[in-house]
Parts: C-alpha cells; sequence; structure tokens
C-alpha cells in the first residue's frame, strides 16, 4: 500500500529535476553586454540623447559655415583651408547606424564577436539609423555639405552597407564616394588619421561624429591615462567641433584598462577593469 505514493513522489522528483536542468541549459549565460544593450535598443532616455546630440549639431553646423576658420580636424587640415567647400565627418557604427541587434544575438547565442559572423549581419542589411542621424545629415547636405562617413568596417561589407544605409534614406554623396571603409587602401587602418587627412585636402571639415574616442583621435588605443591626456588636450573641441553619440556597450574604453591586450584571458580582462574603478569604502 505504500509502494504506489513512492513511486509518484519519485516520479515528481525526477520531473522537477528534469524541468530545472532543461531550464539551466535554456538559461542565457551572464553578459556584460546585457544592460548596455537593453538601454541603446529599449530606452527613451538613448533616444533622447542623441536626438539632443543632433539637435545640438544643427546649431554648430550653422556656425561652422559662418565662421571660415573653424575646422574639426586640426591635425589633418593643412595650409589655405578656409576656401575649401565644407564637409562633415561621421563615423558609421554606433553613430548612424545602431547595430544593437548584433549584439543581442551575440549574447542569445553566447558567443563573441568574429569577422565572420559581424559581415554576415552587415549582408543582411539590418542595422536601423540612430535617432536624428537621417534627419541631420540630411539638414548638412541641404545646405551643401558635404556628408562623409569613415567607419572600420571592413571594405567587403562596403556595398552592403551603402544598400543598408540608402535604404535609411542617408545622402550618400552623388556622384563622390563618401563612404570610407577600413583597408579601402593600404594605409587605411583603423586608425582613422590618414582617412581624415584625405578628406582635408578638398574639404574644410566642419564637425566629426562618434561613439568611440579613436572616431576624433588616433591615440585611442593608449592607457587610461594616456586618453585621459588626449582628451584633455582637446577639452575646448567636446560639444563644439566634435560630437559624441553615446555607446557603453563596446569601445576602447573597454579594452583600454586591460591594455588592448586580447591575448589576455576573459579573466584577466574583468579583473583589470573591477581595479580600474574608484569605489567608496562603505559605511564606517
Amino acid at each position: 500500500m505504500t509502494t504506489k505514493p513512492k513511486f509518484l513522489m519519485l516520479g515528481a522528483l525526477a520531473a522537477i529535476l528534469s524541468i530545472g536542468a532543461v531550464r539551466a541549459q535554456d538559461a542565457t549565460p551572464p553578459s556584460d553586454m546585457l544592460l548596455a544593450t537593453l538601454w541603446t535598443q529599449r530606452s527613451v532616455e538613448f533616444k533622447g540623447n542623441a536626438l539632443t546630440v543632433y539637435a545640438l549639431a544643427r546649431y554648430r553646423l550653422d556656425e561652422a559655415l559662418a565662421d571660415k576658420n573653424w575646422t574639426a580636424a586640426p591635425a589633418e587640415q593643412k595650409g589655405d583651408y578656409q576656401n575649401l567647400p565644407p564637409a562633415i565627418i561621421l563615423d558609421v557604427d554606433e553613430t548612424v547606424l545602431d547595430n544593437s541587434r548584433y549584439q543581442v544575438w551575440m549574447m542569445r547565442a553566447n558567443q563573441s564577436f568574429s569577422t565572420k559572423t559581424w559581415n554576415e549581419f552587415c549582408a543582411a542589411q539590418v542595422s536601423t539609423a540612430v535617432p536624428g542621424a537621417v534627419e541631420f545629415t540630411r539638414y548638412a547636405d541641404s545646405k551643401g555639405v558635404k556628408v562623409f562617413y569613415v567607419t572600420n568596417r571592413g571594405v567587403e561589407t562596403k556595398d552592403d552597407t551603402r544598400k543598408n544605409m540608402e535604404k535609411l534614406g542617408f545622402p550618400m554623396g552623388g556622384n563622390v564616394d563618401t563612404l570610407l571603409m577600413q583597408s579601402e587602401k593600404p594605409d587605411w587602418g583603423s586608425q582613422k588619421g590618414t582617412r581624415r587627412a584625405v578628406i582635408a585636402k578638398d574639404y574644410r571639415i566642419l564637425l566629426n561624429f562618434g561613439d568611440n574616442f579613436g572616431d576624433f583621435d588616433d591615440r585611442y588605443r593608449g592607457s587610461l591615462a594616456d586618453r585621459d591626456k588626449a582628451f584633455e588636450e582637446n577639452r575646448a573641441r567636446w560639444g563644439r567641433e566634435w560630437l559624441v553619440i553615446a555607446n557603453p556597450t563596446y569601445g576602447s574604453f573597454d579594452t583600454a584598462p586591460f591594455g588592448h591586450d586580447f591575448k589576455k584571458s576573459r579573466e584577466e580582462q574583468r579583473k583589470a577593469k573591477y581595479d580600474a574603478l574608484e569605489g567608496w569604502p562603505g559605511p564606517k
């Protein structure tokens, strides 16, 4: 008489353990990108931040057009640039295109960045526009300002990137190639100064937009102290001719604490990030 209830209890316990195992398998692994990606993709605060930057940019553009000595490329703008036709430079990823869908895929699939999957994402042409980016670039274009995009996407993604941007309504330069990709020419590496210099030969660069320090200054791969020093040297440019779109998901800020050394283990990288932080010692 006691055997049946015992088997029922054992069966119920097995079912519970089985459900727990399935849930453990289905559970999404923890990711450092979760909150940052959620904020970028779903928050009204991100939208408001981006719209604020691009609204300010309209005022800065009008100021720059009226001031012949204004340039956003102090290191590259040489000679008698004052009478050159005007241009602006924008980074692509996380500055005009929102790629948070790729971040979500990486988290759900427990994958890290790879060129192969990234190029497949670019080929899908599913990036969306950062709020305010299309409207501002079209405004600049209507003012006779040439709109250049300097991106560290690989040159193999150029056609897909262009098509994605065209579908979203970005001005793409007409008969001028305004989409400058990494490795498109031998000296076009991850540092963007060489590409800015090419543009600066023929145009007065009024504004520069980005989400990463490297979109503005080639010293982005320095230490935290080196980056702070470079930032302070250009303090007057931020919010004037250099305009930043917030991107907490990835960038050189994320790799500077461990010296941009990707040979270090994930645990070593995370420890370096924790060690770089300044905290409150706690209640007395």
